[in-house]
């Protein structure tokens, strides 16, 4: 019935928009230029599935981030918080930069890592196209799922300025400003634009006494500086600086932006971390007291009851630093065809802190262990338990394009692309007020170096600590020609040849101390003098061979391993360096038809290609095989672009299907071999997958100033083949709809003691969905304008519904984010000049919960040894699956006032 209340009300706001005639047109559907082949065209007249939205557009019916965008892009999901974009079920699934997304971001022409730039306010971008499905010639690195291309507003001729003010409720104010014009020098433009926005109080409350809310509290500027520069009648150039800085707190990419109503402490221990959650709002005074399920602590999680709620004494920390963007075009008109040279770069040092996963619920109290482990004698547990991470990255790409500009029959574009990026992701993870992790260390045999007296002496509490760094270089030569045989009929032929390198190095140390595996490790058993002294002093696991993997000569490096590990006496650390190509020819063939200037239909196959990578830093612990392959996709697609009623109805159809091979997926997998054996935490490839659907994008004008957008996407992606994956979730397969394939001869640490379990399956996931990719997605848009003489006033509603939709390749209850819908409002008012507009909005109305992408899920039970004399017993300990659901913005409003100059 909610689908029903929100929608009546979203029409009741048209019906009331729709009350006055109207004197002239002003909201028409305009022909819209895009640059999605590298060469200006009509945007009905690309054979392509193209989503494009204006600077005017975006204003007008109110999108402002590139979750916005989601919502009239068939096929396209963000995670704002994760800064993952996917399309049509192919997309990112780790931040590892060892391992790119698969939807390529262009910026200017300039290749990036981040989708942030597609969401920069519309007083910076002309436009934002969103290419839908492989890529494969002009768009090749890393385009396997489609690429977002951001044209920027350029310096003008004329004099222009431009001052735009915005307040909004939790105290958010967004100062921007741009001006342009000619410079004094002839043939020479300028434009400077700016930006500030900062949000001072926060969607999700702390109940933490003293402590910062979360939740998009921010604190970020952007400052851009344009040349545009004529030197003759035929060569011209441009060029672009620009600078982001961050001073975020809770908010922005990689903060906090989940609920997780789990309502019970965490005890469960992991091989190299502590994992110890000790309750939820647990300080005296808080007036928070749990009667239904009462923890050792005697306190309760406040997202319980409200998702906007948390208890963290470690606070979200979110900075960008140091950043640099440059791009520059560099164009030669010759008589019939253009040369054209892209080049550019960024650097920038982003820098992420706050609570571990398991913690980030509520990590206040301490408590004693004996209280939980019994431990003879006492041991006090501090479980402030925080993460620092951070990239640090420069890139460099040029790009050469020759590409013909006559009028005739037969059009052609040739290219060379190389690009170059140096990174380092430093990730360590920090118990702030153990006293015990200032060493000294407890000393078996096995590790440090086995002949030193003493341990390398821990760094800053550190409990975990790695420290890769890689260099990636990609060259690519690409040809595309299309040929129109026949008045109304053209086709297209594209080839692109890509070849891919990465090399570097990874540095880890992982610590050991208050967790049940270190004493089940036969290196640490408790028969051992000074055993049970490790769980009192800890242990240093990085030489421990079931966690550090160090081959022997006589076995050979890993694939992708170009060195053995080496260790460092006076740090601590193991490091191993990495090499490894990937190379692939991709391209497209294509068949089009024009029967007349209002229709355009085409079919067309496209080869997609994602290179191959590393799973190394964040969670890795040089595991035996840290490489992925290279991704592959065959995609047929056929389209049509139709104008009817004297094109006041305009309708885009596109149906796909993809045969989508090695999907990049971080999980756990049964290695096999004639049998199931010792599970992996790797880069698991899956083998098969398809995704197929139909996708509609519609805009009537049926009267003046009155004008409707309808899209409607159905997306089927789901895995074809794929068996022996371990859910992390539930490693002993044991829901009703896990399809085990055996049982692995390693116990597990989770389900060991439990009825069932003492053991991890791998499961047959053919038929499971792909992650992010909901099956239906609708979005309804309604403007009308009333003209008024002095002015105008144009009144915009929209209505967004989007189904369930899973966070992992295990269709489950547990990794499945609901269906939810969402409804936005505002009104613009501009003077009959043109130069003064006011506009209020609501987004979010309703005020309800929404979602970025599917749930995440933790395991929330295990066993914790009980210690009586040499001997150890499993005690169970049961609590359920922990579901993490990133949300959307909560009901926000505001008003926002923009002045044109000149």
């Amino acid at each position: 019935m909610k689908f029903k209340h929100h929608l009546m009300v979203t029409s009741a706001l048209l019906a009331a928009a729709i009350g006055t005639a109207a004197q002239a047109q002003s909201n028409v559907i305009e022909e819209l230029v895009v640059t999605a082949e590298k060469r200006e065209q009509s945007l009905q007249d690309v054979p392509v599935a193209v989503s494009a939205f204006t600077s005017e557009r975006r204003d007008l019916i109110g999108i402002t981030t590139v979750q916005d965008m989601t919502n009239f892009t068939p096929g396209l999901q963000y995670s704002s918080q994760l800064d993952r974009a996917s399309l049509r079920g192919v997309g990112r699934l780790t931040n590892v930069h060892a391992a790119e997304g698969a939807v390529a971001i262009y910026s200017d022409g300039i290749y990036t890592s981040s989708t942030v730039e597609a969401g920069k306010p519309p007083i910076f971008s002309d436009r934002v196209e969103v290419l839908r499905g492989p890529q494969g010639t002009l768009y090749g690195r890393n385009a396997i799922g489609g690429a977002i291309n951001i044209i920027s507003k350029r310096p003008t001729e004329e004099w222009y300025g431009e001052v735009r003010g915005r307040y909004e409720n939790y105290n958010r104010t967004v100062f921007e400003g741009a001006v342009s014009g000619p410079t004094g020098i002839e043939g020479v433009q300028f434009r400077l634009a700016a930006s500030w926005d900062k949000q001072r109080d926060g969607w999700i409350d702390n109940i933490v006494p003293g402590m910062p809310d979360e939740g998009n509290i921010i604190d970020t500027r952007i400052l851009e500086g344009q040349l545009k520069f004529q030197f003759t009648e035929n060569f011209e150039a441009w060029m672009k600086l620009a600078s982001y800085k961050w001073e975020n707190g809770g908010g922005g990419p990689g903060s906090r932006q989940t609920w997780t109503p789990f309502p019970y402490p965490t005890y469960q221990a992991s091989g190299g971390a502590l994992v110890l959650n000790p309750g939820y709002a647990c300080r005296p005074g808080t007036g928070v007291t749990n009667v239904v399920n009462p923890s050792p602590q005697g306190c309760v999680n406040p997202a319980v009851k409200d998702a906007r709620k948390i208890a963290s004494t470690v606070p979200y920390d979110v900075d960008l630093d140091s950043t640099v963007i440059f791009a520059s075009e560099w164009i030669y008109h010759f008589d019939n065809f253009d040369l054209k040279y892209v080049a550019g770069g960024t650097h920038y040092h982003y820098y992420l802190t706050g609570p571990t996963p398991a913690d980030a619920t509520a990590p206040i109290t301490s408590f004693t262990l004996p209280t939980i482990f019994g431990l003879p004698g006492g041991l006090t547990i501090q479980p402030r338990y925080g993460f620092d991470y951070q990239e640090i990255e420069t890139w460099i790409s040029h790009e050469l394009n020759l590409a013909s500009t006559n009028d005739g029959p037969f059009q052609w574009l040739l290219g060379a692309y190389n690009y170059w990026e140096e990174y380092e992701q430093p990730v360590y993870t920090t118990m702030f007020d153990q006293p015990e992790l200032s060493g000294p260390l407890a000393l078996p045999t096995v590790f440090c170096a086995q002949t030193l007296n003493s341990c390398a002496p821990i760094d800053q509490r550190r409990i975990y600590d790695n420290r890769p760094e890689l260099e990636i270089k990609s060259r690519a030569v690409f040809g595309q020609i299309d040929w129109e045989f026949a008045p109304t009929w053209k086709t297209t032929l594209g080839l692109r040849y890509s070849q891919d390198e990465k090399s570097g190095r990874e540095s880890v140390r992982v610590l050991c101390f208050a967790v049940p595996a270190c004493l089940a490790a036969p290196e640490l058993n408790p028969v051992l003098p000074g055993a049970i002294g490790s769980f009192v002093r800890p242990v240093d696991l990085t030489q421990l061979p079931t966690v550090v993997s160090a081959p022997t000569a006589a076995q050979g490096l890993p694939p992708g391993v170009s060195s053995f590990t080496t260790y460092d006496r006076a740090t601590g650390f193991a490091t191993r360096s990495y090499d490894a190509e990937w190379s692939a020819v991709t391209g497209t063939a294509g068949l089009q038809w024009e029967p007349n200037d209002d229709s355009l239909i085409y079919a067309r196959y496209s080869r997609g290609y994602k290179a191959g990578g590393f799973r190394i830093g964040i969670d890795t612990v040089l595991g035996a095989s840290p490489i992925t392959n290279k991704e592959l996709a065959d995609a047929f697609e056929v389209g049509l672009k139709q104008n009817f009623l004297n094109d006041q109805l305009q309708v885009n159809l596109a149906a796909f299907r993809y045969n989508y091979d090695n999907a990049q997926v971080p999980i756990t997998v049964v290695a096999t071999s004639g049998g199931l054996a010792q599970a992996n935490s790797i880069f698991y490839n899956i083998p098969k997958a398809i995704s197929q659907g139909i996708e509609v994008e519609t805009t009537w004008q049926p009267i003046n100033n009155l004008q409707f957008l309808f899209n409607y996407s159905y997306l089927d992606a789901k895995v074809k083949e794929a068996i022996g994956v371990v859910d992390p979730a539930d490693p002993a397969a044991l829901d009703r709809d896990a399809r085990p394939v055996g049982t692995t001869t390693s116990a597990d640490i989770f389900t060991r003691g439990l009825p069932g379990g003492g053991f991890q399956r791998g499961q047959n996931l053919a038929g499971n969905r792909m992650p992010n990719a909901p099956k239906h997605k609708v979005a309804l848009n309604g403007n009308y304008t009333w003209d008024m003489g002095e002015g105008s006033l144009t009144a915009s509603a929209t209505y967004v519904w989007r189904d369930e939709q899973y966070g992992s390749i295990f269709t489950r209850s547990y990794f499945r984010s609901p269906a939810y819908d969402q409804v936005d409002a505002r009104v613009t008012w501009k003077d009959g000049k043109d130069r003064f507009t006011v506009i209020l909005y609501g987004r979010n109305i309703f005020d309800e919960l929404g979602y970025e992408g599917g749930a995440g899920a933790d395991r929330r039970e295990g066993t914790v040894p009980s210690i009586n004399g040499a001997v150890v017993t499993q005690v169970p300990i049961v609590e359920g699956i922990a579901s993490t659901y990133p949300l959307t913005p909560p009901r926000t409003f505001g008003i926002e006032l923009q002045y044109k100059f000149f």
